[in-house]
């Protein structure tokens, strides 16, 4: 691979913009190239060797002659010099990224000088831009290490506390004060036991005597302590007058903590000392410890690969220009703040010490796991099986449509009674298949235009589901499904297996029951950290809005919403099996007040349960535009309630409220699908009608798009005018329409989360915000 497409590839997405652009510099290059070809081709296919071929010879005890000589020679005192670069100073000291670096071209009068001119300017304006970035993200990873450094204050005196209540503060402060003499710490620790510190509190002390380490530590160049300072002495654990200042973040996430926080207008409350308490402050931390580390980790990747960069650039200059300078620029690189810096090396071992002492029990190897995930590997099987179950899906779809024409299915009389009955019982399937197929194909160009789509979903590193594994799911489902049709047509046609009409009926009910297991299956087979992800974002869709509402909340209970007449399907389900007659393929469905109830409840909530959701977000964000976003819920709700009532009551009244409350909420939704979560028909965009930035080169693809929305959107329009084909069941005609919305929900999903991405790259946001647990009172403190 070309180092262009791996620097690409190796990028961290939400910061291409900072990244040096490799590209636009290795193009100045070609054209330089290609200007001197034109002017002196013969030359310059042969002036590096010939240069080198003239050069006098320099013996073949060189490295040995070297280290006889007494002085040492520049780097440019063989060669001479190409470039002068200048360091320019900001105004202002504090400023972030306040100095600047030019580089005058010397040979700016030769043949194609304005050309090497164009490039380093250029270059200089990709580095700075490196480099400004780099200070400023370092400025932020220092804020965050002194948060973090109070939380685990905050920390250890808690345990120390929960763990004995009547501990006294004046021997912790002897242990922690660096400077006390070994006779006070000998006397301390000789103290009578009234102090009430008993033998099983031991443990706690301990987390004091670690700053004892720090400064034995310290003084032979080795930092180990408990905080994350790099300036000065190593931090140590605070007294135990730290807690008066301190309170605990009410973070509502949870229905009891929503109903809590209803009833209580703050947001933060005491410390109670009690050991769930303790525990969930851990639990916190921990998460704040492994998210602080991914970004310092993110941050050295960056700083590696734009040094990288610039030194295959220069490189690649020199080979082109035949001149020597690499050494100087490079030498320049290495001195500034980004090739010097080491600040994050060390963060990330202070973070890795402080993270297995207090978050792993000491365990390096747990911990060290904890703090690097693995990625997912894909495995050859993966694609075996997902080839192996193509290839029987395929055949059994030939194998139905064969068994329907030779044998003349859709002509016997049993045809109607069987689409009635058996056909809803099996379409669910045929929903959730298109569901999941399109979910894959969405992973596969979310990984294509580079979509960070693990970070925004908030995956756990190394168990999100790539598209082969979706597909291997959905092509299984889909011959369990085909291979249960099959074996229902057979019994009914062979005389022979008429008598096992009964089991006929129980075959979609098996598999259904099949794919629930699997699903709520807790042994960890199967990605069951996927399955989890999945039940845990439905309970929180079923419990809108008493939990927190995120990204992949919102986004399930989207899904949902073209997943309707799947729900309506497992209605039937209980129905058909609870009160119908599966001997004789009777059901009195319809004919049920309650059943046409419930038609009428299921269908609306998913689109309830986005309501409820954008409620809560309105509230607690302050955001009037998720007012709006429940306002074109709510209008979709009664468009639906209006279409079922005129599907089962009839009528001209309901005909015309079905098609307006349909036409509003259409319209409503389609300008907000296309304005607001794709971010596109922008008037003053670069691309006319579009947005300023595009993943996908093909404009056309962007306006194919919305047209198929706006067409799709309208699909309601068949049931409402009562458009039928005389050769498709009504069934039929409303899983084909059940299809089309599942189809349109597909290509939203991909542009909804490309704008969601692109919105995360235009404010370089690769981080999650992780809450922490401590509230620190620092003007309470400043008046002690």
């Amino acid at each position: 691979m070309k180092f262009g497409k791996e620097f690409t590839s190796q990028m961290v997405p939400e910061w291409q913009n900072a990244y040096m652009d490799y590209n636009k510099l290795k193009t100045i290059l070609k054209d330089i190239l290609r200007f001197k070809q034109r002017t002196n081709p013969n030359q310059t296919r042969t002036l590096k060797r010939k240069m080198t071929l003239y050069r006098a010879f320099s013996g073949l005890n060189r490295r040995y002659s070297n280290l006889k000589s007494p002085t040492k020679s520049s780097p440019d005192s063989e060669d001479e010099q190409v470039i002068l670069i200048q360091k320019q100073e900001g105004s202002s000291s504090s400023s972030v990224g306040g100095e600047e670096y030019r580089t005058m071209f010397l040979f700016s009068s030769d043949e194609g000088g304005e050309m090497e001119m164009v490039f380093f300017k250029r270059l200089d304006e990709e580095f700075n831009k490196a480099n400004k970035f780099y200070m400023a993200k370092m400025k932020e990873m220092m804020n965050d290490a002194d948060a973090l450094n109070k939380q685990m204050d905050a920390l250890i005196a808690l345990r120390i506390k929960v763990d004995d209540p009547n501990f006294s503060p004046t021997l912790l402060i002897n242990y922690s004060d660096c400077n006390s003499s070994p006779a006070t710490i000998q006397a301390t620790q000789m103290s009578p036991p009234s102090v009430g510190i008993a033998a099983t509190h031991l443990d706690a002390i301990q987390e004091v005597e670690m700053s004892n380490e720090d400064c034995s530590n310290e003084a032979n160049g080795v930092r180990v302590g408990t905080g994350l300072n790099l300036n000065g002495m190593a931090s140590k654990p605070s007294p135990l007058q730290i807690l008066k200042h301190v309170k605990i973040n009410v973070q509502l996430e949870t229905p009891r903590s929503t109903l809590k926080g209803m009833l209580s207008d703050s947001n933060s409350r005491g410390l109670s000392f009690s050991n769930p308490e303790l525990k969930k402050v851990e639990k916190q931390l921990k998460r704040a410890f492994i998210e602080f580390y991914q970004k310092l980790r993110l941050l050295k990747s960056y700083s590696f690969l734009n040094l990288l960069g610039f030194s295959k650039i220069m490189k690649k200059y020199d080979k082109i220009t035949s001149r020597n300078a690499s050494r100087s620029y490079l030498k320049m690189v290495d001195n500034s703040y980004l090739g010097s810096s080491d600040e994050v090396s060390r963060l990330l071992e202070r973070v890795e010490a402080t993270f297995i002492k207090h978050f792993s029990n000491s365990n390096r190897r747990q911990g060290i796991k904890l703090l690097r995930p693995t990625a997912r590997r894909q495995r050859h099987r993966v694609t075996f099986y997902l080839g192996f179950n193509v290839g029987c899906t395929i055949a059994l779809l030939v194998a139905l449509v064969l068994i329907i024409r030779t044998q003349k299915i859709l002509s016997q009389a049993g045809v109607t009674q069987y689409m009635d009955n058996m056909f809803p019982l099996y379409s669910i399937f045929l929903f959730i298949i298109l569901h999941m197929l399109m979910y894959a194909g969405n992973i596969y160009f979310w990984r294509r235009y580079r979509v960070n789509y693990p970070f925004i979903f908030g995956f756990k590193q190394g168990t999100e589901l790539g598209y082969r594994e979706v597909c291997v799911f959905s092509s299984t489902l889909a011959i369990l499904a085909l291979a249960a049709v099959l074996s229902n047509m057979d019994m009914q046609i062979d005389p022979k297996t008429k008598k096992y009409k009964t089991f006929t009926q129980l075959l979609p009910l098996f598999l259904l029951t099949i794919i629930l297991l699997i699903t709520f299956c807790p042994f960890n087979i199967m990605y069951r950290s996927s399955r989890r992800f999945l039940l845990r974002c439905a309970y929180h869709g079923i419990c809108a809005p008493l939990y927190k509402v995120t990204l992949p909340d919102f986004f399930l209970a989207d899904q949902l919403t073209s997943q309707v007449q799947a729900i309506r399907c497992l209605e039937f389900y209980i129905c058909y099996y609870g009160w119908g007659d599966i001997d004789h393929r009777m059901q009195r469905c319809n004919k049920s007040n309650v059943y046409n109830t419930f038609y009428f409840i299921i269908a609306v909530i998913p689109y309830w349960v986005r309501f409820m959701q954008c409620i809560r977000r309105m509230l607690e964000e302050k955001d009037a535009m998720q007012g709006y976003n429940g306002l074109k819920y709510f209008s979709t709700i009664v468009a639906v309630v209006m279409r079922t009532a005129f599907g089962q009551y009839k009528g001209m009244f309901w005909k015309v409220m079905a098609g307006i409350t349909s036409a509003i909420a259409t319209i409503f939704s389609t300008y907000w699908d296309v304005v607001l979560d794709w971010g596109l028909l922008q008037r003053r965009s670069k691309n006319r009608w579009l947005r300023d930035k595009l993943l996908v080169p093909h404009k056309s693809v962007y306006f194919a798009a919305m047209v198929l929305d706006v067409l799709l959107r309208f699909a309601w329009v068949q049931s409402v005018l009562g458009f039928e084909l005389s050769f498709l069941h009504k069934n039929v005609t409303i899983a084909i329409v059940s299809c089309l919305e599942i189809l349109r929900r597909g290509i939203w999903n991909f542009f909804r989360l490309e704008n969601e991405h692109l919105n995360n790259v235009g404010k370089y946001r690769a981080f999650k915000s992780v809450p922490l647990p401590f509230n620190y009172d620092e003007d309470e403190d400043k008046d002690e």
